[in-house]
């Protein structure tokens, strides 16, 4: 499936939890009472990790950039959905900065932490649609040297720990040199990956291509303002409404349960803008990546993350307010069961869809230019695989 989603590659990765950073958005109160079950932690805690942090320009020229991010954001994590290491499945975690953008406090080096390490892909999307541009300064050692020290990074070996970082200014501007950024993120096996915006001989010029090659990674160059080429496929119409029809299955819980639907829906609206990135969108939202468990119910009871039964009635989603025991358990239990064929349908339709992308890889091959979704997933290929990770 990953030689398919290739076609149409877009950005990535997820499950995680935040660090306390000072520079980091406020935190919200917990939603309720979690209880994680014996199994589920166990599980959490062995399961093998793929972290990605996505070091963003958002200086006024890269507007381009940061469309290409969030257009292939689902594209890119569906990339993952195979992901494995010694036949077990893998947790994808994804942190984004921002960074070189007037608005952004000189003091932290014109830098911010916009998301931690985490699983939940619509918070990631949310932030990367409310980026905005303006100039600045570019401080890349810093911006690395802040995400190595501010996330929380896996302290297995055996975990892939990926950071790119994409700009166009010199590599070596501001006052913490890269080559002591590229160091310390070695300490902490982590793999720095550089994405100039422009040409490679700039790039080279203007320490890109060093940096990557002192961090393990891979320099890239690529145009930001080239459109993704994205191919349409006659099954995404149907695609994209079951993705929609899955919202439904979902019970908010807690304080963060209503203001996580919301940000479900608006985040199906924001992939709308194009058909392939709804389609994507939604197959994501079929997969095991697309947990919700600190909101919804459904996933929440699944992964021992909450029980029902010691949710108060003010906890509970309108749908379960006033019913007995047993009766909120058929709820829940018909929904999980809609979720399970909505998901099915969309998996499917989504096998049929790449069947017919491959009838036309050698068309989409030969349109060529690099973008920076073409760039990551090229990177993760090797990389993942240095670890023992396999992705199809």
């Amino acid at each position: 499936m990953l030689k398919h989603s290739l076609l149409c590659l877009g950005l990535l990765a997820l499950p995680g939890i935040a660090s306390a950073e000072p520079d980091a958005p406020a935190k919200r109160a917990p939603p309720t009472r979690p209880a994680v079950s014996p199994g589920a932690l166990e599980a959490a805690i062995s399961a093998p990790k793929v972290q990605l942090a996505l070091l963003l320009d958002t200086s006024s020229s890269m507007d381009g950039l940061i469309e290409q991010a969030k257009r292939q954001l689902w594209t890119v994590v569906n990339a993952f959905q195979n992901a494995r290491r010694e036949g077990q499945s893998a947790q994808l975690e994804i942190a984004l900065y921002e960074y070189g953008n007037d608005t952004l406090s000189s003091e932290g080096g014109f830098i911010r932490q916009v998301v931690p390490l985490t699983t939940d892909l619509d918070r990631v999307s949310e932030q990367l649609f409310a980026l905005k541009t303006n100039g600045g300064s570019e401080f890349c050692g810093q911006a690395i040297q802040k995400a190595t020290q501010q996330l929380a990074w896996s302290k297995a070996k055996k975990d892939l720990k990926i950071i790119y970082i994409a700009g166009n200014e010199p590599f070596t501007q501001g006052p913490v040199p890269f080559r002591t950024a590229i160091s310390a993120a070695k300490e902490h096996g982590i793999v720095v990956n550089t994405i100039h915006c422009g040409e490679a001989s700039e790039g080279s010029r203007s320490g890109w291509a060093e940096g990557a090659r002192l961090a393990g990674g891979q320099p890239f160059n690529i145009d930001q303002n080239r459109a993704v080429a994205m191919i349409a496929a006659p099954q995404d119409e149907e695609i994209s409404r079951l993705g929609v029809e899955l919202n439904k299955t979902y019970l908010g819980y807690g304080r963060a349960g209503a203001e996580a639907k919301k940000r479900q829906v608006t985040q199906d609206y924001n992939a709308s803008s194009n058909a392939v990135s709804a389609t994507s969108r939604a197959v994501s939202k079929a997969s095991r990546l697309y947990d919700n468990s600190g909101w919804d119910l459904v996933d929440g009871t699944k992964k021992g993350k909450v029980k029902l039964e010691e949710l108060k009635d003010e906890e509970l989603p309108e749908e379960l307010r006033g019913k007995s025991a047993e009766e909120r358990k058929a709820v829940l239990a018909a929904k999980e069961k809609e979720r399970g064929e909505l998901q099915a349908r969309i998996q499917h339709l989504n096998q049929e869809r790449q069947k017919y992308l491959a009838s036309k890889e050698k068309e989409s091959a030969a349109e060529g230019g690099n973008t920076l979704d073409k760039a990551i997933l090229q990177s993760v290929q090797a990389q993942a695989g240095a670890q023992g990770f396999t992705l199809e």
